[in-house]
């Protein structure tokens, strides 16, 4: 089950283009209070490269990437770690991969007091514990790719327009 809709703060914010085959940065948001718990990050995409080229970081004030999540076509798994201290973390690898190669894709990243979690194509995918604390430091997130995305948003759950 998906979680509630919530507004996009950022919708399609600066979704940058990209030469053919180069990782780039596709979209980028900050937010001072913290994006987790409760913020939700939506893309969506079309896999037409066979590399392993599209990754979302989600990173601390200090630059830290506390949650790296990399879906991997030439393996059919999704890995996720941490960048902490100037080293990697322990790799953990889902074997969910709904993604297929030359199809559209969606994936969401959510957070809750405890986990990440990732979803592709409405399947559960993985669900990352929380390495880095606290939570209010995961102040920006990033997504690379080497192809232009068809969408990014990042929306706060449960917030209310008037």
């Amino acid at each position: 089950p998906r979680p509630c809709p919530a507004q996009p703060l950022y919708p399609q914010a600066a979704l940058l283009p990209t030469e053919a085959g180069e990782m780039a940065l596709q979209f980028e948001a900050f937010h001072a209070g913290g994006l987790a718990p409760g913020w939700n990050l939506l893309v969506q995409g079309h896999s037409d490269s066979g590399e392993d080229q599209f990754e979302i970081n989600f990173l601390s004030e200090t630059g830290d990437i506390v949650f790296h999540i990399k879906p991997r076509f030439s393996s059919a798994t999704m890995v996720a770690n941490t960048f902490q201290g100037g080293r990697w973390g322990q790799e953990e690898v889902s074997s969910v991969f709904p993604l297929v190669l030359g199809e559209p894709f969606e994936m969401e990243v959510s957070s809750d007091a405890e986990h990440f979690h990732v979803h592709a194509q409405e399947h559960k995918v993985l669900q990352f514990a929380h390495r880095h604390r606290p939570l209010a430091a995961i102040t920006r997130v990033q997504v690379l790719s080497d192809h232009r995305l068809a969408q990014v948003e990042l929306a706060r759950k449960g917030l209310s327009w008037g």
